[in-house]
């Protein structure tokens, strides 16, 4: 859609990136702040980069310190819920929750005492259920009203078998944390892609190069587009610019504390039914020694290449079904290697992945083991999680006066895009700004006692 004559040369905001976090941005500046001319610029299609690569699921359950991310992502799921409704639920929204699970009774007090931090945080009410006669409610497999907050800890093993018997029979107790669930990322972006380009977002596709930043202040932006380089005056820049938000940063001459992660996930078809089509996402808390025949351990052990695949490996497998009616993909998640790396595509990864997730998957569901004797096609793909050190988002304005960040949104950038997007909309616009504002602010790493809290951080809140 090319830009009315005139209108090619200045903007209100220049937003450099089309993801989700880029995107909800516009969105929010125009649809529900009333600005009238912001340029959305990237390279690729919106998207197209990482913001389809993720799981597409959302939580309110996250760890302290303080109510920060749970008051956060409270906003974030009240925004996702709004736009569920006015849209007809476009992107399916439903709130199936995460079901942690385990085999080890030591971690069933650990369960109890998760559930009532959280609650403490705001996350919803804690339910106990010891008996069989616990008046447990599942999860609907779709839609996301009436349904309860909170989380409830079971650990009653006939309550666990009536609802959940497709888990380990070993199962000692499952954590089923309720506003939780997941939808359609790309469906939900393009709905607020549209929502935006209504109330005159304009799309440029190009490389933002330069950022003019004379005197201190954000002037104009040049992008370099294949028809030639093109300079926009502007007052102010958004760097929502993802796994490369730390080289935008440093066009403005600011260096951001952000690193990069790669993440896959993989997807096949489970043609078996091991995986019920109604579960909710499931999360095995115990690490994990991969399934393999004596055959196949002498084989593995006698390889300096593949021995590592006899090691234990890390708790936090999960997975979930994917897909409506008849669909039978399963994703597959297993963050066990958290290296920092620099962003490149496209995207190599472990070899062995697919692999090793299905197999780490058949623990905590016994029934995906009959896949392992021939395993299915399974596609891998994924991206960045580009985060700070203790796993918090930035959102707000930048060191040079009229530029902003909205970027490290790490594993959870569609979950808390349209939160961040809101609270970074406060900040341009010069609106009220929530309590929880300051905890995403770069100038939170200023403050001496917020760097002292950084050296006795506990749980980032990673899956």
């Amino acid at each position: 859609m090319s830009a009315p004559e005139g209108r090619g040369r200045t903007a209100e905001v220049v937003i450099c990136g089309a993801g989700i976090a880029g995107i909800a941005a516009a969105y929010h500046l125009t649809v529900r702040r009333g600005v009238t001319d912001v340029v959305l610029v990237d390279e690729r299609p919106p998207l197209s980069l990482t913001s389809d690569k993720s799981t597409e699921c959302y939580r309110n359950w996250w760890p302290g310190p303080g109510d920060a991310m749970v008051a956060l992502m409270n906003r974030s799921i009240d925004l996702l819920e709004e736009l569920a409704r006015e849209s007809g639920n476009v992107f399916r929204l439903n709130r199936r929750g995460y079901l942690f699970a385990t085999a080890d009774p030591a971690r069933v007090p650990q369960f109890i005492e998760r559930a009532n931090e959280a609650a403490a945080l705001g996350s919803g009410p804690v339910r106990l259920h010891a008996s069989p006669g616990s008046d447990y409610r599942p999860a609907p497999a779709d839609g996301f009203e009436d349904q309860p907050t909170g989380a409830d800890v079971i650990t009653d093993r006939t309550l666990l078998r009536r609802h959940f018997a497709w888990l380990a029979e070993d199962t000692v107790a499952v954590l089923h944390a309720r506003r939780c669930g997941w939808f359609s990322g790309q469906q939900l972006g393009m709905y607020l892609l549209e929502r935006a380009r209504d109330k005159g977002v304009r799309l440029v596709a190009g490389r933002v190069e330069r950022v003019d930043t004379r005197g201190g202040r954000v002037r104009a932006v040049t992008v370099s587009a294949p028809g030639g380089d093109r300079t926009i005056a502007t007052p102010r820049f958004v760097n929502a610019a993802g796994p490369f938000v730390k080289q935008v940063g440093r066009l403005l001459g600011v260096e951001l504390p952000v690193f990069c992660e790669r993440h896959a996930k993989v997807a096949f078809n489970d043609v078996l039914g091991a995986v019920p089509r109604h579960a909710p996402m499931v999360i095995w808390t115990d690490p994990v020694r991969l399934p393999w025949s004596e055959e196949e351990r002498g084989e593995l052990a006698r390889s300096a290449a593949q021995r590592r695949l006899l090691d234990e490996f890390p708790a936090g497998v999960h997975g979930r079904p994917e897909g409506a009616g008849e669909s039978p993909v399963v994703l597959l998640i297993w963050t066990y290697d958290v290296e920092p790396v620099e962003p490149t595509f496209p995207i190599e990864f472990d070899p062995a992945y697919a692999e090793i997730a299905l197999r780490g998957m058949s623990r905590p569901i016994p029934a995906l083991a009959a896949h392992l004797s021939r395993l299915p096609r399974c596609f891998v793909d994924g991206g960045y999680y580009t985060k700070t050190r203790e796993n918090r988002f930035l959102a707000g304005p930048l060191p040079v006066e009229g530029a902003y960040v909205l970027g490290a949104l790490s594993g959870y950038g569609l979950m808390a895009s349209n939160g961040a997007a809101d609270l970074l909309a406060d900040h341009i616009t010069g609106r009220p700004l929530p309590r929880y504002a300051p905890a995403f602010s770069l100038g939170r790493y200023d403050d001496a006692a917020y760097r002292a809290l950084l050296e006795r951080w506990g749980d980032s809140g990673q899956l």
